[in-house]
């Protein structure tokens, strides 16, 4: 299904209705406004975050989106992994949306036993969850979970998938922090990056973000810190660092950083010869201009936004202690 005179194809993970789906519209309306039109792109769902790298890999797609990171459950590990492992796919666009869950029902649901959702979703929602005293069913995708919803059934996802499976609105907004923001990834082939930067750079783009992977040739006590010496010491901000482990390596990790700077910007290239130079094996998962994602925080973190128990210079004595100490 590779874009041709039909037009742009974008695959996603489906089904219908997804975050994901949203994000795939959005990114087909950015694609109308740099010169394309909204009947230029056709969006496919597909099973899992592997069909959709495999088919962008093959040809068969032009690009393809998946969810990266959630603000509140972090990074999405299966396309963390999928981009770490692909030799052909590189991210080159980000979308980011405001998810909030509504909890939907089979018009004829009878008596609720089960609420069902995406792992994510179900974690995102944990308050209403428990408060149901329900048990919970995993589902591949949100809209998988409202789409199989069966009689007993209360589904979470997004507000389009009510009218999409034809279910009921059991309660709006049941997520346990508002503002949450998800950040979807749009993929392509490696030889095809050149040409989706260039439309970037025409829409005016001047400003970017470099997802990098980082393997170290030698581990031990001060890896980490010297990685993001190198950082510091070129002044490249590193928004962002995360570690998987090296399959069937015990005890060693791929350090993935996402940093304020394109490869070709001087910072970001002294910074790359820097690891290079320390034996480093480096490898470029994404570039993207900045912007899209998430939004600054207004004022003062709310305490709930922090990890429970947290102290602050403001606690003393034994408000402190039992923070600090075992």
């Amino acid at each position: 299904m590779a874009g041709t005179e039909r037009g742009t194809r974008v695959a996603y993970l489906g089904p219908e209705g997804t975050f994901t789906h949203q994000a795939a519209l959005e990114w087909a309306r950015r694609h109308a406004m740099s010169g394309g039109t909204a009947g230029d792109v056709t969006a496919e769902p597909l099973d899992t975050v592997k069909s959709v790298h495999d088919v962008v890999a093959d040809g068969a797609a032009d690009v393809g989106v998946v969810a990266i990171e959630s603000s509140v459950e972090g990074y999405v590990v299966p396309s963390l992994d999928t981009l770490l492992s692909s030799a052909d796919v590189v991210a080159v666009d980000e979308v980011a949306l405001d998810v909030s869950f509504d909890a939907f029902v089979r018009p004829d649901h009878g008596e609720l036993t089960v609420v069902s959702a995406h792992p994510h979703g179900l974690a995102q929602c944990a308050g209403f969850v428990t408060g149901t005293g329900l048990a919970t069913a995993p589902a591949s995708s949100n809209a998988a979970a409202c789409r199989d919803a069966g009689p007993g059934t209360i589904a979470l996802g997004p507000t389009i998938c009510g009218e999409l499976y034809g279910l009921e609105t059991y309660a709006k907004a049941v997520e346990d922090f508002r503002g949450g923001r998800t950040r979807f990834l749009v993929l392509t082939r490696r030889t095809a990056a050149d040409a989706q930067l260039a439309r970037s750079r025409a829409t005016g783009a001047t400003a970017w973000k470099t997802m990098l992977a980082i393997t170290p040739a030698v581990t031990g006590p001060g890896v980490l810190a010297r990685i993001t010496a190198a950082f510091g010491d070129r002044g490249v901000n590193m928004s962002s660092l995360i570690t998987r482990p090296l399959k069937a390596q015990e005890s060693k990790y791929v350090f993935v950083v996402t940093f304020d700077e394109a490869p070709w910007d001087q910072g970001a290239r002294e910074v790359m010869s820097d690891l290079l130079a320390a034996g480093d094996s480096l490898k470029t998962l994404g570039l993207f201009p900045a912007g899209a994602g998430f939004r600054a925080l207004d004022g003062v973190l709310d305490p709930d936004h922090v990890p429970v128990g947290s102290v602050s210079a403001k606690d003393t004595g034994q408000a402190r202690d039992r923070g600090l100490l075992w």
